[in-house]
């Protein structure tokens, strides 16, 4: 097959777009969809290989294996190389752990499976993990291994003719399997083939059914209407969309038209930046995320001004010295042992697992596992700050959601009628659940009511927001929570949630609960400062001077003060609610409240829940003095 030029161009489309959404993803909110751009070309290529070996008789299943070995190992064998090597000097032993732990699924090509189970609320941030954008190599691996098997096998015990209608039945569904799936089961979609097979097999239709008769101008219409419909897709679509849902169609579609207009000398895909860019996407797609990463690991304001080019840089000089390299090619499987990237991975993993076993190099010899920083790091690590005790402070028995399934139901305590004086009623996601520990201490008693669900905000429509069991808990929660504030009638209902409070109505709330009877006084948290990938993180890279306690930082979230504004605001004259802004109260000219003493006690434990002091110290000083004359 001649080299194609608009597949060339198409895999430049894709990266950029993936490159610009993970420098800035406001700037190209459905960029992420060049990943389904990339399958789609893979589908195309692969089938096309496949198919002429099979129609020639000459078709090797290893030569094609060892081919692709060739081409997709070395370079990312190097990076899971340089990445062991950074991670040595600089990076904390839960941190590093993680590393040698992803690194051995990246290279063995099982990452996606290895995100797909530690997905979760409570899931480290994705600007913590360094490969985790090795996942869709780890799809495209499986289909390589898959598809030729079964294509042999169709064409054995059918014929090719048959084969070729069974692939496009088998895309067909497909496509409903993930535009089914995806809504209801959201990381087993994302991160898994089952669900993504179709849009390779779309790439395999368009080899299979070429559309030959086509006229020029139809020609250009179809490239014309195929990149208007990925480059839409890249701006309509956002990480709200269950994905790779119905919406995904768009940039599959695109892509497909491009392939079958055949367009070879097209100004929109063979130019010579998009050629250049297309020859050098791969490898500047695997070195782009960890410069991402590494962007918010440091705190570097307007990293996408140098890290966007050095991912170009980078990426061309592993195409020039390592990509371009050609490895020996072999058709007898009895030759694997020649095969020099199997050996590279099996040494890569010989090295990353050691690693993660011995949880990151907790070693005297490892500068990082043991300094300062590292040690305050861990501390504020999920798994070590999420004990029983953390849980039981948060009144997870009051919580819908656990983090990965929908609860059926919360303990009875949670809403159960209380012979008390003190009648609150904390209704919200988490971050609601982060005010239990200092709600308990200004109270003098955990007797109030919780109704909450992590990642939900409170509502009385279905929440857009989320998707499978996060929504089943977080709808379940709300009718829950709105029964039970009607039963109760308590003095006061307490809002919280994360960020975005300004596209809920919780107007609509109150005046729905009021029609039912309902007396109690409203009150309305507004978010708590938070930096991403966390507070304690930014802290121990910058901020261990302890008489540094307030900054602003480019980790800062800087829209929650739009948010908070806007809050203000609205609610500044409300009879029916109570705007209560942390973000005034914690925030100024110098920045925000980050650290609570001289010990560096965080804010916040990670991106934005208070941490135990963090929880005392807004419910004492801000929260329970206006609410206290309500109770």
């Amino acid at each position: 097959m001649n080299f194609r030029y608009d597949i060339n161009g198409l895999r430049a489309v894709a990266v950029l777009a993936v490159v610009i959404f993970h420098f800035n993803p406001t700037w190209l909110p459905g960029g992420f969809a060049g990943v389904d751009v990339f399958f789609v070309i893979s589908g195309f290529l692969m089938t096309s290989i496949v198919f002429r070996g099979l129609e020639k008789n000459s078709f090797s299943i290893f030569k094609f294996y060892v081919a692709r070995a060739n081409r997709i190992i070395p370079a990312l064998v190097l990076l899971c190389f340089v990445l062991t090597i950074y991670g040595w000097f600089f990076l904390t032993p839960t941190d590093y752990n993680v590393l040698g732990k992803h690194i051995a699924g990246s290279v063995s090509f099982l990452s996606n499976i290895v995100y797909w189970t530690e997905s979760g609320y409570f899931a480290a941030a994705a600007y913590e993990k360094w490969l985790l954008h090795t996942w869709s190599l780890s799809v495209e691996w499986q289909f390589y291994v898959i598809y030729p098997i079964v294509l042999l096998l169709l064409a054995k015990v059918f014929n090719l003719n048959t084969a070729r209608l069974l692939i496009l039945i088998g895309m067909i569904f497909g496509f409903i399997l993930s535009a089914y799936a995806a809504p209801i089961w959201p990381e087993h979609s994302y991160f898994l083939l089952p669900t993504r097979a179709w849009e390779m097999m779309a790439g395999g239709v368009a080899y299979l059914y070429p559309v030959s008769t086509l006229k020029n101008r139809s020609k250009v219409l179809f490239e014309l209407l195929g990149v208007f419909l990925i480059v839409v897709s890249y701006f309509i679509v956002s990480e709200r969309d269950p994905w790779p849902g119905y919406m995904a169609l768009i940039p599959v579609l695109g892509t497909y038209l491009v392939i079958v207009a055949n367009r070879q000398n097209s100004p929109l895909t063979n130019n010579v930046v998009f050629q250049k860019i297309g020859s050098w996407s791969y490898s500047i797609y695997l070195w782009h995320w960890p410069i991402v990463v590494a962007g918010y690991y440091y705190g570097i304001e307007n990293w996408w001004v140098y890290g966007i080019p050095l991912s170009v840089i980078i990426g061309f000089s592993s195409y020039k010295y390592v990509e371009s390299f050609r490895f020996s090619s072999f058709s007898n499987v009895r030759q694997v042992y020649l095969v020099k990237p199997f050996w590279f991975s099996v040494l890569m993993i010989m090295v990353s697992m050691p690693i993660h076993l011995s949880g990151g190099a907790d070693i005297p010899q490892r500068l990082a596992a043991n300094s300062k920083q590292a040690a305050f790091i861990e501390k504020y690590q999920g798994e070590n700050y999420r004990t029983e005790y953390f849980y039981e402070e948060m009144r997870q028995e009051c919580n819908f959601f656990d983090g990965k399934n929908a609860n059926d139901s919360i303990a009875k305590s949670c809403v159960s009628k209380k012979d008390v004086e003190v009648e609150l009623f904390v209704w919200g996601d988490s971050h609601s659940q982060a005010l239990s520990h200092g709600l308990s201490y200004s109270l003098n008693t955990k007797a109030y009511y919780q109704v909450t669900s992590s990642g939900c905000q409170p509502s009385l429509k279905s929440d857009e927001r989320t998707s499978g069991q996060s929504k089943i808990a977080c709808d379940r929660a709300n009718r829950f929570a709105f029964d039970a504030v009607v039963n109760l009638n308590p003095k006061v209902v307490l809002f919280a949630q994360r960020n975005e409070h300004d596209k809920n109505e919780y107007q609509q709330i109150v005046n729905a609960l009021r029609e039912n009877g309902v007396t109690s006084s409203f009150v309305l948290i507004g978010p708590v400062p938070q930096w991403q990938p966390s507070l304690p993180r930014t802290i121990a890279l910058r901020y261990m001077d302890p008489n540094e306690t307030r900054f602003y930082d480019f980790n800062f979230e800087h829209e929650l003060l739009r948010v908070d504004n806007y809050l203000s605001e609205r609610y500044a004259n409300n009879a029916d609610i109570l705007y209560i802004s942390l973000i005034n109260e914690l925030c100024n000219d110098d920045g925000c409240l980050a650290k609570l003493d001289g010990d560096n006690t965080p804010l916040v434990w990670d991106y934005g829940h208070l941490s135990y002091s963090g929880s005392k110290y807004v419910v004492k000083e801000f929260i329970y003095p206006l609410i206290r004359p309500l109770l």
